[in-house]
């Protein structure tokens, strides 16, 4: 009974285990794709990103929309993150003068503890997805006083 057992089990581990390959398989035959749309080490700037924060982690994800032809107030973030245009043109300024022009489908790692803000140089909304990464209770934007 118990050689009876083992053979079930070894049966059954074969059969998931060729499960499990055949899955690899059909994820290996283009059931997916993955493209790295921003990866580093450095904000779009050139800085080194900081450290994570201690704390208890929170992520949070936004969308957010800017009117044509409208200017954001200086403001800076606490900690990284990072976006994706969705539609528009933006240009961003620090307050130091350096520049990014953005477009639909681009992607940045914003700057970190910098000053700086964002223009709508286009005839229609700004779109973006953006990726914060810091910690609870933490808010993901300081407005310059």
């Amino acid at each position: 009974m118990m050689q009876k057992n083992r053979m079930k089990r070894l049966s059954l581990g074969m059969v998931l285990g060729l499960a499990g390959y055949a899955c690899a398989v059909q994820a290996d035959e283009k059931a997916y794709e993955f493209h790295t749309l921003a990866k580093g080490s450095h904000s779009w700037d050139g800085a080194a990103l900081p450290a994570y924060p201690a704390g208890t982690p929170e992520v949070t994800v936004g969308r957010i929309v800017i009117a044509p032809g409208a200017t954001l107030p200086f403001h800076q973030h606490p900690f990284i993150n990072a976006g994706v245009m969705l539609r528009g043109q933006l240009t961003v300024t620090t307050e130091h003068g350096k520049t990014l022009q953005l477009a639909t489908g681009d992607a940045l790692i914003e700057v970190v503890h910098t000053w700086h803000r964002g223009e709508n140089t286009g005839s229609e909304p700004v779109e973006i997805i953006v990726f914060y990464a810091g910690t609870a209770d933490t808010p993901v934007t300081r407005l310059q006083h």
